[in-house]
């Protein structure tokens, strides 16, 4: 983490204790619990989309493209004076985050901030976001294809990774945010209700 820019070492006054928690594939994933720092954080406002509205508008698409980000919120950069108070304690010293980890509270809002930032003018028209998950739409072939290139064009601008292999690209049905869409409408991914019923 260190040699890719994640966490770098620190000397403030600021811990917070280290957790790992176990992922859906059985590996686990380092978290920080961050309740303490949460409980006196300032909280942002802002709005995360609504995946009801989301879902609405795509209505009539027949190629469905999702995108899914490489580490989305590490690629939030957190300012140098703000780092410190992300530290977390390890056998091995103090640590702090160089980008947003998971866990604060105001990292959903910041993140969706950005992305619609860099996505602002082609949400609704070509493409839809929630947090990390992106999918673009199309009616034809063409149209799609041009939506997708537009999309493009404004993540490599804004600096905006992708994991290649969570993308999907040219499909005539696909999962997303928990549902399955296709030209016949949204439903509920059967892989959610097997879930609930086990």
């Amino acid at each position: 983490m260190v040699e890719n820019g994640i966490i770098e070492e620190s000397s403030g006054p600021w811990a917070s204790p280290l957790v790992l928690a176990k992922k859906k594939d059985g590996s686990t994933r380092f978290c920080v619990d961050y309740r303490k720092l949460n409980k006196i954080t300032k909280k942002d406002s802002y709005p995360l989309t609504r995946i009801d509205d989301t879902l609405g508008a795509l209505n009539g698409s027949q190629w469905f493209t999702t995108l899914d980000l490489k580490s989305g919120y590490w690629q939030v950069e957190i300012r140098p004076e703000h780092r410190e108070k992300t530290a977390f304690t390890t056998g091995q010293g103090l640590w702090q985050f160089k980008v947003m980890p998971f866990g604060l509270c105001n990292a959903p809002g910041t993140f969706e901030r950005v992305m619609e930032t860099v996505l602002r003018i082609l949400s609704s028209e070509a493409c839809l976001v929630y947090l990390d998950d992106i999918i673009i739409v199309g009616r034809t072939f063409e149209e799609h294809l041009n939506k997708l290139r537009k999309v493009f064009q404004r993540l490599q601008k804004g600096n905006v990774k992708l994991n290649p292999k969570k993308c999907r690209f040219f499909q005539k049905e696909v999962a997303y945010l928990g549902d399955v869409i296709s030209a016949e409408g949204v439903k509920t991914d059967p892989e959610r209700i097997k879930a609930v019923v086990d």
